[in-house]
């Protein structure tokens, strides 16, 4: 037996090894993960403005993502549009933004002079174009290579000429002249081509620091702005030119984890069973402590009645299936099955956390079975099922009259349920799991809060809780759940998942796309702040009042808060029902939300969960 403490103990020491590699990840580098704009990957040396941080990439390598269809290099009095990115040989291809489209008159505008700081840029093989305007006598054609097909009128009267030509003749009688660089190939004869070559572009090639060194040890590259320095930003904190390995010390533990795994597999079976036996009599336990205020106890076979064998399932997850049931007074239910892998915490938590509430917006326990290993709960039935689907589905506004006036009673809804969770219970509730898929809605589309697996209790006059990993929702997840240095857990972590949540509603995801390659993945909280900005919330979802515009607003402007990084910045949702249920003139916009969640499918996102938390 001794020898099992020590084999335990090993195994402590490795996970502590592992667990101060892994707790937390630098926020440095989380903000300089790349970044996608116009199906181009954003990364150092250039960096997006409002997108990523300037530390993220090299002093004035600063792009910008106009309305997320392209990347755009500022140089000197110029702005180029980004059509191709080489990382390996440091090369773009850019044509002049001047260019994309043609002025009124059919003739594009007469481009700047452009000049290349020289320690930061360099022209690759290119030609020049001499462009010539308001001119005073007519040029001879053996001058003229290239023409605009624009001719006479307003002192748009402009001739194109070779970079081999003289012009010394024509630059005497020319008012204007501006060299403007072009990528010529074989083939190119001349004539009505001006507007041709200059969306061709040209190439230009970048020097900034190597990056290949820290990006091979794993980490993203980034400026030291004050100290003008290179830096790699690693997952556990900056560092000078590459990341170190934290296989030394920690991958020796695990190699003897292994090796006494091996002697010791069989003391470790009869742990197993042991964990099981005692987790089997801690829950009994707990619902013993219930007595007569638990919910009404099934047995398994009493679940096979109910459900008819489990004939008709209505979903299924990480938590196990839920199938339709029929009680005999005659009322529908649903009876969620957990996995037979389930330890039973998930169990307690949602027995423990919604036998404790009664409210309208929080669905009602009827009922649990806990026999042997099968564990299952009973719900009322919801006939319109989850949110999520009305939220992604193509024809939900027409199928099932989803206007905005809707929208905005359910988003009011789901607040008062979480307001009824942190504050009107004899103990605070936190769900530390809010997402579309948990919010289930009645035959009038009253929404109710569900799904409680991942619930902690606390004190009323508490909201900090402890967690020893990340637990919920990629996507929903607040920023302080899977990294301490951003704050502590607390009902603030519910106000961001509940923000997100709202966004989608508004967004509809699926229902708004930006005019992007369809492989570009969107960054969905910073494209709906910019149509905040401009103006142009739910312009693609069918608004058509200024009341349905003001309740898309209100509702987008909420939720910015809501998702704020800092966890004391975002407001508590008794706040929240009161600025959704208030005028949108006394809402101010809040501060772009930083380091947010990247965009996903309408598919369920995928779960981060430990079975190393009690809510006990």
């Amino acid at each position: 037996m001794s020898h099992f403490i020590v084999y335990i103990d090993l195994c402590i020491f490795a996970i502590f090894l592992l667990s101060q590699k892994a707790s937390c990840i630098d926020p440095q580098y989380v903000a300089c993960a790349p970044r996608y704009c116009g199906g181009h990957n954003i990364t150092y040396p250039f960096y997006i403005q409002g997108l990523q941080e300037s530390y993220c990439g090299y002093p004035e390598f600063q792009l910008t993502c106009t309305n997320y269809t392209y990347p755009v290099l500022h140089i000197p009095d110029n702005d180029y549009i980004i059509q191709e990115i080489n990382y390996t040989n440091r090369s773009l291809r850019v044509y002049n933004a001047a260019v994309r489209s043609p002025h009124q008159s059919g003739c594009f505008p007469p481009v700047r002079n452009i000049s290349l700081e020289p320690d930061k840029f360099g022209f690759g093989s290119v030609s020049n174009l001499t462009l010539l305007s308001n001119c005073s006598a007519q040029l001879p054609e053996e001058l003229l290579k290239y023409r605009t097909g624009c001719r006479g009128g307003g002192g748009w009267d402009l001739a194109v000429a070779a970079n081999d030509t003289d012009l010394s003749d024509a630059l005497g009688v020319c008012n204007t002249s501006t060299a403007a660089p072009v990528d010529l190939v074989d083939g190119d004869v001349g004539g009505d081509k001006y507007e041709e070559l200059l969306r061709r572009g040209f190439m230009l090639n970048w020097k900034a620091g190597d990056c290949s060194v820290c990006e091979n040890s794993g980490g993203r590259c980034g400026f030291n702005s004050s100290s003008y320095h290179f830096k790699c930003f690693c997952p556990d904190r900056p560092h000078v030119w590459r990341c170190r390995s934290a296989f030394s010390v920690a991958g020796f533990a695990i190699f003897v984890i292994i090796v006494a795994g091996f002697i010791w597999r069989s003391a470790l079976g009869k742990l197993m069973v042991w964990r099981k036996k005692e987790n089997y009599q801690n829950v009994e336990k707990f619902l013993n402590s219930y007595g007569t205020l638990a919910p009404k106890r099934y047995s398994y076979s009493d679940l096979k009645k109910i459900t008819n064998s489990f004939l008709v399932k209505l979903g299924q997850g990480g938590y196990g299936c839920v199938y339709k049931g029929k009680l005999s007074n005659g009322s529908f239910v649903a009876v969620k099955v957990l996995n037979e892998s389930k330890d039973g915490e998930e169990f307690i938590n949602e027995v423990a956390s919604i036998s404790r509430t009664s409210h309208v917006n929080v669905v009602t326990l009827l009922g649990f079975c806990f026999e042997g290993h099968k564990k299952a709960l009973i719900y009322e039935f919801m006939p319109h099922g989850s949110l999520e689907k009305f939220i992604y589905k193509e024809s939900s506004l027409t199928d099932h009259q989803f206007g905005w006036e809707r929208l905005s009673q359910i988003a009011i809804g789901i607040a008062r349920g979480l307001e009824y969770l942190h504050r009107g219970c004899n103990t605070r509730i936190l769900h530390l799991d809010i997402k579309p898929h948990n919010i289930l809605l009645d035959e009038d589309f009253c929404p109710k809060i569900s799904d409680f697996g991942l619930a902690k209790l606390c004190s009323r006059k508490e909201s900090i809780v402890s967690m020893l990993n990340a637990r919920g929702t990629v996507g929903y997840i607040a920023p302080e759940v899977f990294c301490r240095n951003f704050g502590r857990v607390s009902h603030k972590s519910d106000v961001y998942s509940y923000g997100m949540m709202v966004l989608e509603m508004v967004g509809g995801r699926n229902k708004i796309k930006p005019e992007v390659d369809g492989s570009t993945e969107m960054y969905f909280s910073d494209w709906i702040y910019n149509q905040l900005e401009l103006d142009e919330v739910g312009t693609h979802n069918g608004i058509t009042s200024e009341a349905e515009n003001e309740m898309a607003r209100k509702m987008v402007i909420v939720s910015l808060w809501c998702i704020q990084t800092v966890p004391s910045s975002r407001p508590s949702m008794t706040r929240v029902v009161e600025m959704l249920e208030g005028s949108i003139q006394s809402l101010q916009i809040p501060p772009k939300p930083v380091l947010s969640s990247p965009p996903r499918s309408g598919e369920d996102s995928s779960a981060i969960e430990s079975s190393s938390m009690s809510i006990l």
